[in-house]
């Protein structure tokens, strides 16, 4: 079990290796997720003599970055007072059993409704955990190697919310007579919050404000987020720090038009979708059309959507619409009013819930076309890799993406234009239509992010920016400078920051890497092969085209002769 490297701030000036910093009791905050990427959320914070964490999700993408999420902590989960939970999205909660299986016992404080949507996703994320390891293991012990247990199980998930303390938004809560909180909705997902943290040391009282994953102004049946008025400290995401969103009323109309379009054509619409939070803003979006126009094109697409079936084909998706309806009270104003007139956004004829495998299996036999909702959202685990393997072949069919993709997933992959995938150990053709409709994101783009900075009315000293990949967070940091003149730190992994005027890197974790750099040099080689045999596969597709002009070839010949240069320095180097 891993310890931190500092000791805390209660500690007495007589131990020799206490620092002045120490003494003085300058909060701190070492970031050791969501560095220059967008997952594993995990901010250690130590003030007023209490060391307690903001988030502690999952690494999610290749499986290189995965097989961190069963390293040591780089702090001991005994020595942590409480722990703080912007919302229940496995890269921000995931690994909580894991904290709990090593000792950590003190209170989660979070909202209620991200308490109810834990009390789901948790447990299903521990039985992910018990098949991937049954997986592995299986290929282990082919090779003779020992085993290896699961990071955590369903059952300890469950176990792990014993320690769950629901709270509800704008209240302040007393943790310490030092340390107080404020949970605001952050509009990013049911019960996902922005939080407000206040601590008072030595007379000071300083204001940090973690914004969690911020909302876009414009997801279906969700506030906006919450503006705040004044901070010391920002620490906020950046996942669309470089980009734009789709407005709502396009989108609308282009998920309309995909839909219809391929339901003529007697195609199947695939939709990889978030469980929670993507997929019921789906289910309202569908019923929402029927408000949007009146013309005879508009009822004509409409009416060949409602005659569609449209499944929901995720258990833990099946059992989060429950808690939606369940917490209708946190739905925005427009949601509200639909309510009391009768209308539950989350029901619509033709709408079906598939719970068992069998159900599921059924899908891929009917012929009809429908329309299939699907977990997860960047299809690298359950049901939605069956649906892709029956599908992705067939041209008739479409696969709408509708939530961001992190990089090495398979998710990521089709977006971007692979020909073939792997699904199950099998090379499947992507011949279907691809779409993806960003403004679906439950992120804030460049605009909202910048308009969550210019509504403090007392501006932040400093801002540090996590949870985005480098291009985006480089491309916000430069525009906010710009700007507004504030300070921006992009922390790296393990660097610890003293919350103070200038501010300054005390310290920093070396990160160990779950995978040696030779071994990751073996895997990016096998992966290489597999991709020189497709290349070889294009080109050869390509020049036997008869039609392909004298610069197609003399740009392909180019390019191989650049990819011929670049092996060569390998050899030779």
């Amino acid at each position: 079990m891993g310890t931190a490297p500092f000791c805390i701030n209660t500690c007495k000036v007589t131990r020799p290796h206490c620092t002045l910093r120490e003494r003085m009791k300058l909060m701190k905050i070492t970031f050791l997720g969501a560095t220059r990427t967008v997952t594993g959320s995990n901010f250690l914070v130590e003030a007023c003599g209490k060391k307690f964490l903001v988030d502690c999700g999952m690494w999610q993408g290749k499986a290189e970055i995965e097989e961190e999420n069963a390293e040591e902590f780089a702090f001991n989960p005994q020595e942590i007072d409480f722990m703080l939970l912007t919302h229940a999205h496995i890269d921000h909660s995931g690994r909580i059993p894991k904290l709990y299986n090593e000792g950590f016992r003190n209170k989660i404080y979070a909202h209620k409704a991200t308490c109810d949507l834990c009390a789901l996703m948790l447990p299903d994320s521990g039985h992910i955990q018990e098949m991937e390891s049954q997986w592995k293991n299986k290929k282990r012990l082919r090779k003779g190697e020992k085993e290896i247990p699961p990071i955590y199980t369903a059952e300890d998930a469950a176990k792990s919310l014993e320690i769950f303390e629901p709270v509800q938004y704008d209240q302040i809560i007393e943790i310490t007579p030092d340390i107080h909180v404020r949970f605001n909705d952050a509009g990013h997902m049911l019960g996902s919050s922005i939080i407000e943290l206040w601590t008072n040391e030595d007379g000071k009282e300083t204001k940090t404000v973690f914004t969690g994953d911020l909302g876009n102004n414009d997801i279906p049946l969700l506030s906006e987020p919450t503006m705040i008025e004044s901070t010391d400290y920002l620490v906020m995401e950046s996942t669309y720090g470089s980009r734009l969103h789709m407005k709502n009323d396009e989108k609308a109309q282009m998920f309309l038009d995909i839909v219809s379009e391929t339901l003529d054509n007697g195609g199947t619409v695939v939709i990889p979708s978030f469980a929670v939070g993507r997929t019921q803003e789906i289910l309202y979006e569908i019923n929402k059309l029927k408000d949007e126009h009146n013309d005879e094109e508009f009822r004509r697409k409409y009416k060949t959507l409602m005659k569609a079936n449209v499944f929901v084909d995720s258990p833990l998706a099946i059992s989060a619409t429950e808690v939606f309806r369940e917490n209708m009270n946190l739905f925005d104003e427009e949601t509200q009013k639909e309510i009391a007139k009768g209308d539950n956004p989350l029901e619509f004829p033709g709408l079906k819930f598939t719970q068992t495998a069998d159900e599921s299996k059924a899908l891929n036999e009917d012929t009809r076309p429908s329309i299939i909702i699907s977990a997860s959202g960047m299809c690298e685990v359950g049901r939605i890799k069956h649906h892709l393997k029956h599908n992705l072949w067939n041209p008739k069919s479409t696969i709408l993406f509708v939530g961001y993709q992190a990089p090495g997933t398979l998710g990521y992959n089709i977006v971007n234009g692979a020909k073939t995938v792997k699904i199950f150990g099998e090379e499947i053709a992507v011949n279907a239509r691809i779409e993806y409709i960003e403004g679906y994101s439950g992120h804030a783009d460049q605009e909202g992010l910048m308009n969550f900075i210019y509504s403090f009315i007392k501006k932040p000293k400093h801002i540090f920016l996590v949870h985005g990949e480098p291009e985006s967070q480089d491309i916000l940091k430069e525009k906010i400078e710009t700007e507004t003149g504030l300070g921006v730190t992009v922390p790296e992994f393990g660097e610890t920051y003293d919350l103070k005027d200038t501010i300054t890197m005390e310290h920093k974790i070396e990160r160990k890497l779950a995978t040696s750099m030779r071994g990751e040099i073996i895997q990016r080689l096998e992966k290489l092969k597999e991709e020189i045999k497709d290349m070889d596969a294009y080109v050869r597709q390509d020049i036997d085209n008869k039609n392909l002009r004298d610069e197609d070839i003399f740009r392909i010949n180019e390019k191989i002769k650049d990819l011929e240069k670049q092996i060569l320095n390998v050899v030779e180097g």
